[in-house]
């Protein structure tokens, strides 16, 4: 059918969306273009190492399934578009072991709730993307069991972690639509390092169950309080889908209320008001970053937004990363039988400093729509293997410290906001350039349709030159 249509390179680089209407329109078929995913990752990831498992004859399977349900005239969000999703899901009959040899022979026999409502959006899912070492880096993904994932944009550059995988097999075209998580920054660092869309949601928005170390209890622990799961896309819009298909309360909460997305607030550039800061001393910017992030500001305005510079009143930047900090700490304290939290004495000051966060961003949202900052202070950078404290990250202004990247993404995190990383552009040397956008509280459509106008002023996403 794609001879008389659009290509398949064509094809392999437009959104879930514009992938969804073709097959409704019948200009593919869903079994074909689960084919020409298939055939993209069997080209391109011996190269990227973005995909550490595959489903071939399940999901061809399925797209044969998709293609009757089409025939017949249903209509389903993502029916027959080809997805990937982080290893560290549970879909049933594959492994999970969040790239730890320990894990290798675990297989999980149910699907995580993400998994099981893409799959009722009409997803076929083709395989699992690649993740850090227990998802333990945020700008690195590697691993001793499945190796290293390689950015699309340079084989020599990290694509990000610990969902490096999902974002570089995005960008590459490996697949339509990803879902990673994001505690540090492991949706909105590789989003921007790739040059792709990534959503961190409001908090408790999509549930986490079946997103767990293999042999650990699925209980809905209340120490998961700042972790999120959330989609990696090549447009803003196709966050809105898979947010729509994959929010919402899960048993029992799911008696008791259902969940509906917020409207965005306004539809048009010019009624935002728009809060930003673009640097600060504690995780300085690069040359470069800063240069993209500042046009940009400039063009929102001429736009006919109104920008408000400075952090919201009662936000102590540095003392509140600080604090999430602690809350990091403690949150994998949680997660790990045995271990204590050597701060512990600290609990209580640190979590009324979360809550004073929270509602400080609350009363700021009364009066500004959307907050824009960096994603990271850098972009893309080297592969860099040596031990964790003696990490640090090149710029054209020198080297930095590595753990001062998550300083822009944990003020999102901390007060359990929606954050969206988004493209604006690519550096001199061509590499992708993101932005956070940052949103009130379970207003997640109005970060996003921001998103979609800041496209309109930067570009989105761009192919890399694979």
């Amino acid at each position: 059918m794609l001879q008389t249509g659009p290509t398949s390179r064509d094809v392999l680089s437009s959104s879930a969306a514009q992938a969804a209407q073709l097959l409704e329109r019948g200009e593919v078929s869903a079994r074909e273009l689960t084919q020409l995913v298939l055939e993209r990752i069997d080209t391109l990831n011996p190269k990227l190492n973005a995909v550490v498992e595959l489903r071939a004859e399940e999901a061809l399977a399925e797209a044969a399934a998709a293609d009757r349900e089409l025939a017949r005239g249903a209509t389903r969000p993502l029916l027959g578009v080809p997805i990937t999703i982080k290893e560290a899901f549970n879909v049933a009959g594959m492994k999970t072991t969040w790239g730890n040899p320990a894990f290798a022979g675990f297989r999980a026999d149910r699907d995580a709730a993400v998994v099981r409502r893409l799959r009722r959006a009409g997803a076929i899912l083709v395989g699992k993307t690649n993740v850090h070492f227990m998802l333990a880096d945020f700008a690195q993904t590697a691993n001793e069991l499945y190796g290293t994932t390689v950015n699309p944009w340079d084989p020599a550059l990290t694509p990000g972690g610990s969902s490096g995988g999902s974002a570089a097999a995005v960008a590459a075209g490996l697949s339509f639509l990803e879902f990673g998580s994001d505690l540090v920054g492991s949706i909105r660092i590789p989003a921007a390092f790739c040059g792709v869309y990534g959503l961190r949601p409001s908090v408790n928005t999509v549930p986490l169950s079946g997103f767990q170390p293999p042999y650990v209890p699925d209980g809905r622990s209340e120490g998961r309080y700042m972790s999120a799961v959330g989609p990696i896309a090549r447009s803003a819009a196709d966050l809105r889908i898979a947010l729509s298909a994959t929010a919402g309360p899960e048993m029992p909460e799911a008696h008791a209320y259902t969940w509906r997305p917020a409207s965005p607030r306004h539809t048009s550039l010019r009624d935002y008001r728009v809060g930003f800061v673009l640097d600060h001393e504690f995780s300085p910017v690069s040359g470069e970053v800063g240069r993209a992030l500042s046009d940009l500001v400039d063009r929102i305005a001429a736009g006919g937004a109104r920008i408000v510079e400075g952090w919201p009143d009662g936000i102590d930047p540095v003392r509140h990363f600080e604090t999430f900090g602690y809350h990091v700490e403690l949150f994998l304290a949680s997660q790990q039988p045995g271990a204590s939290l050597s701060r512990l004495p600290e609990l209580l000051d640190r979590e009324r400093e979360r809550m004073a966060s929270r509602a400080a961003w609350s009363r700021y949202f009364e009066g500004v729509d959307v907050f824009l900052s960096p994603a990271n202070f850098t972009v893309a950078f080297p592969h860099d293997s040596r031990p964790f404290e003696q990490r640090t990250v090149p710029t054209p202004e020198g080297e930095r410290p590595y753990d001062a990247q998550p300083f822009w993404t944990a003020h999102a995190t901390l007060p359990g906001l929606p954050a969206v990383a988004a493209p604006i552009g690519l550096t001199e040397n061509g590499l992708p350039l993101g932005a956070q956008i940052i949103g009130p509280l379970h207003e997640d459509g109005t970060a996003i349709a921001f998103a979609e106008l800041v496209a309109e002023q930067a570009g989105g996403y761009v192919p890399p030159p694979l």
